[in-house]
């Protein structure tokens, strides 16, 4: 079999024997193939988990970034033909005024696939999203009169102590992020219902003015996020939740900070994409309802966007590039009149997002070593090989040399 020694002298200060000593250790045995390995990883972090030295560790970081390039590239000719198609239905739609509708809408639908794309990087998917973006929506709707600091700052507040509480429970009862945000989702759904008739805006705040750069800022900040993550060191810290073996085992340390940042930062901009939902139509009053259906478009983007539902791989334009298409999309099936449900939307990009999760998973792995049934001097075998250099076996004696109890006697 094969003995990776460049991914165990990675993961390990010990010696790797090899040759004849290997042999003699036991180390070229099949049983060693499955064993468990105290390892410590490239953060200085103590893991113990299954370890088959023919293949690189599962929780290495090294992923590769072409099929998500591959895929960025027809993501960007789909938006191009998503334009072209609005252009020739109405040349308005890209021009002011109607131009700082699409910008804005792109600006929250960007922060709440932003939110997703974090959430499912670090294997802690925040369900919640859409009900957060809601309960914001309405708390505006009820204070913006008192101005837009006045009416944001408490409900980000309360957002990120929420992702807070919700990390801690992730993190002590080493339960999956989707359950706990799934039980945080139901709490914010019942503020959300409290009330029964629609709720009129009295916040007088106009985002049209700053339409270019709320959707600049979002395209920045997507783009340097996408960057940030193809860093190994980074990616590896970021997916430290994605699943490797036995679902109880969680690997502790540092898995702290990318599941409270990305639990507390994708609930503030869930509350950030609220407001500015809101705010583009001050003369629509908020209904209440739900918000589940933006979770799922915020999750579909995501998944679109190339982010993997696994965790840890994404690629660097994909969420800009989805984000652009989904919003162009609904602006034009809103002009002309397809009366598309945003469930039905979010539940046909989910399942083409999972389509590419494929995608992402088959061909994004890193290259694998040799065959893992070759032994340590390369010669295919099914079984034990020897070689001139290893020790000849002991000769047995002949069994009529040997007396009634084996003595020889």
């Amino acid at each position: 079999m094969a003995y990776d020694e460049t991914a165990y002298r990675r993961n390990t200060d010990d010696e790797v024997p090899s040759g004849p000593a290997a042999y003699r250790a036991g180390v070229a045995s099949t049983e060693h193939r499955h064993r468990r390995a105290d390892l410590t990883d490239t953060a200085g972090t103590r893991i113990t988990e299954p370890f088959d030295t023919g293949r690189l560790p599962a929780w290495d970081g090294r992923d590769r970034l072409g099929v998500h390039i591959g895929w960025e590239i027809v993501l960007l000719l789909a938006v191009a033909a998503i334009a072209f198609l609005l252009y020739n239905q109405d040349a308005a739609a890209v021009r002011r005024p109607a131009l700082d509708g699409l910008l804005i809408t792109g600006a929250a639908v960007g922060l709440l696939a932003l939110g997703a794309g974090l959430t499912l990087r670090a294997g802690v998917p925040n369900l919640a999203l859409g009900p957060i973006a809601l309960a914001a929506s309405l708390h505006y709707a009820d204070n913006g009169d008192q101005g837009l600091a006045a009416a944001a700052v408490p409900a980000l507040i309360i957002a990120a102590a929420g992702g807070l509480i919700v990390a801690v429970f992730v993190l002590m009862l080493h339960i999956p992020g989707w359950a706990a945000t799934l039980g945080a989702a139901c709490g914010v759904i019942v503020y959300d219902q409290l009330r029964t008739a629609p709720v009129a805006v009295q916040g007088t705040y106009d985002p049209s003015a700053h339409a270019f750069w709320l959707f600049g800022g979002f395209a920045l900040l997507a783009v340097f996020a996408g960057a940030l993550g193809t860093v190994a060191p980074i990616r590896r810290l970021v997916g430290r939740m994605r699943p490797v073996s036995d679902p109880a085992d969680r690997r502790g340390g540092l898995a702290v900070l990318p599941i409270a940042g990305a639990l507390i930062v994708s609930s503030v901009f869930a509350v950030g994409a609220g407001i500015l939902l809101t705010a583009r139509t001050p003369d629509v009053p908020v209904v209440p309802g739900t918000g589940l259906e933006w979770t799922g478009l915020a999750f579909g983007t995501a998944l679109l966007a190339g982010t993997s539902a696994y965790g840890r791989r994404g690629g660097i334009f994909g969420t800009l590039l989805a984000v652009t298409g989904v919003v162009l999309f609904l602006d034009y099936a809103d002009r002309r009149n397809f009366d598309i449900a945003l469930f039905a939307v979010a539940g046909v990009l989910i399942g083409i997002g999972l389509l590419v999760t494929r995608l992402v998973e088959t061909y994004g792995r890193p290259p694998q070593p040799s065959d893992p049934d070759q032994d340590w001097n390369a010669a295919p075998t099914s079984g034990v090989t020897w070689s001139p250099e290893m020790p000849a076996p002991a000769p047995q004696q002949e069994r009529w040399d040997l007396g009634p109890w084996g003595s020889g006697r």
